[in-house]
């Protein structure tokens, strides 16, 4: 499988809603999947949409276990999540800092819910539900912004709080 080269904002397929994956099980999406991890890994993501490697397609994916970009992070278990829909299970939400691949560099504080069950598919058909609050909650919900073109920026209420990560975390400068 191979390392694909992350869209960067400002491309217009970022900006498009994903379509539906309609055949599951099938080599073609295997490999896609394969890709997504493998490119996610390299550029140490905490999860992965297909529109960011130029496939407009609902697929999602999402790890976090010692993630040099984000240390302090509890682990979120590796997911395939095809289709997935988010419901939120209640009003309150939280301001975080948040990355993206395809925004290198840069990061924004985006408040999302702290709270929601999201359900999808994986490659194979299989139904995946699950609850998730915190950073996992919000790993999710910006990987579905992803297949609606939305970017996290789009999301962040006040612009102070976005900028390159070397001005705005000077402390972590290596």
């Amino acid at each position: 499988m191979a390392i694909k080269e992350i869209l960067k904002m400002g491309h217009p397929l970022l900006q498009q809603v994903a379509k539906p994956v309609t055949e599951f099980n099938t080599p073609a999406l295997d490999a896609l999947i394969l890709d997504m991890f493998e490119t996610m890994a390299a550029f140490d993501g905490a999860g992965l949409a297909a529109p960011q490697i130029g496939e407009s397609l609902r697929i999602v994916i999402f790890s976090v276990e010692a993630n040099p970009r984000y240390p302090d992070v509890e682990s979120i278990p590796r997911t395939i999540l095809i289709n997935p829909q988010i419901t939120i299970l209640d009003e309150s939400r939280e301001e975080g800092w948040e990355g993206c691949l395809s925004i290198p560099g840069l990061r924004g504080l985006v408040p999302r819910y702290q709270n929601i069950r999201y359900q999808g598919v994986d490659q194979t058909g299989e139904i995946i539900e699950r609850e998730a609050s915190g950073f996992h909650a919000r790993v999710v919900q910006h990987e579905v912004d992803h297949l609606e073109g939305i970017l996290y920026p789009q999301r962040i209420q006040d612009l102070r709080n976005f900028g390159f990560e070397s001005a705005l975390f000077p402390e972590n400068k290596e």
